[in-house]
């Protein structure tokens, strides 16, 4: 009876409903296929009609609550290079789409495949290092902080412009960070947290790894209840000719608070100062389960306060960073002031406990405030 109602209506009025490969999959492959792809973090792929067929309800419940894509910064404050965040239209094809039928279309309208790295959402990478060994994750305990040493056996200074790192199995990685270990001391390089992007810098800006370094794999490993093999790994893309800017990382924290029982609205402030003149470039929030909202602002040598980035609603599960679409010049003395807000009370869902006074710790069922950002400074010849 469809097939019969299909054919009396006018060309025009099909021709004017969303289809899949015209429509949908240019959305979905700017926002949605960097994870929904096979190995990957989230639960299905979508990169197919008949792959994504199934779920185009789902599809439009997600987008409308904006619970997908994962984005959280409030679009008040800053404007970033890589936010996922739809817009009206966009929003509007796949509700129409969905609405529609959820219509396949004639594949010969479809873009050409996004291309990706096997392993990889950065472009494939010059070198990896892994973990000397896999680890085994038991099943259940806590599990202190992991650390491992692995010689990059680097005889030149290298500059990176894009980091990834990679669990083999994030259902047991609450966190990795990699630091540089070098003859000038120690150095952050970058990290996985639950909802991480790769660290990539825009052209002529990279991270700097002397010869002779190591680097020092952080792994914070959390049972779930059933034993796990862990064999994390860091890929690295090289600069294809020297920078012009060094990005560090930098980081403001509070590790003296205590959360009283039952809070519902705690704050915590840390401040950092940029101790010469700077471009900030990028900014991530961390936090644990009773993390609820986080603020980063500048306060400028003069005075001037600037909001650069406000999280209205924190989730532990995706923790991204929030890279500046113009990088904020910072003089030197500049503070970099953050503020975080946590829900120790009964209505926070993933509240563990609360009754518990709650302080720093590394388990996720104590708490962390955390402020990450990355600064850019002239390369020093």
């Amino acid at each position: 009876m469809r097939t019969v109602l299909l054919a009396l209506l006018p060309l025009a009025a099909l021709a004017g409903e969303p289809t899949f490969h015209k429509d949908v999959l240019p959305i979905l492959q700017r926002h949605c296929q960097e994870c929904h792809r096979a190995g990957e973090v989230a639960p299905m792929p979508l990169m197919t009609y008949p792959q994504v067929r199934p779920w185009a309800k789902a599809i439009k419940s997600a987008v409308l609550s904006r619970k997908m894509p994962p984005w959280f910064a409030d679009a008040h404050y800053g404007k970033f290079s890589n936010d996922q965040s739809l817009g009206s239209a966009e929003m509007g094809i796949l509700t129409s789409w969905v609405d529609s039928g959820a219509r396949e279309g004639s594949p010969s309208d479809a873009p050409q495949p996004r291309n990706f790295a096997d392993g990889w959402s950065i472009a494939p990478p010059d070198v990896t290092f892994e973990l000397p060994h896999p680890v085994q994750v038991p099943a259940a305990g806590t599990i202190d902080y992991l650390f491992y040493r692995v010689p990059t056996g680097f005889t030149q200074d290298r500059w990176v412009e894009m980091i990834e790192v990679r669990p083999t199995n994030r259902s047991v990685v609450h966190h990795a960070l990699v630091y540089v270990q070098s003859p000038d001391g120690g150095q952050y390089l970058g990290g996985y947290a639950p909802g991480a992007v790769p660290q990539q810098w825009k052209p002529g800006q990279a991270r700097l790894i002397r010869a002779g370094s190591d680097l020092i794999f952080q792994m914070h490993y959390t049972a779930n209840g059933k034993p796990a093999v862990d064999r994390t790994r860091v890929g690295l893309v090289f600069a294809k000719r020297p920078p012009n800017e060094q990005v560090i990382a930098m980081q403001a924290l509070n590790p003296w608070f205590q959360i009283p029982p039952g809070a519902a609205d705690f704050r915590v402030d840390a401040v950092r100062v940029v101790p010469e003149d700077a471009q900030l470039v990028g900014l991530r929030a961390h936090m644990h389960v009773r993390g609820k909202s986080f603020e980063f602002r500048a306060v400028y040598p003069d005075g001037r306060t600037q909001t650069l980035l406000r999280i209205p609603k924190y989730d532990f599960n995706w923790q991204p960073y929030y890279y500046l679409e113009t990088p904020v010049k910072l003089p030197k003395g500049s503070r970099i002031e953050c503020t975080a807000r946590f829900d120790n009370s009964p209505n926070n869902a993933f509240n563990p406990d609360p009754t518990a006074l709650v302080r720093w710790g590394e388990q996720s069922w104590e708490e962390m405030m955390i402020g990450w950002f990355d600064i850019a400074v002239p390369v020093k010849n």
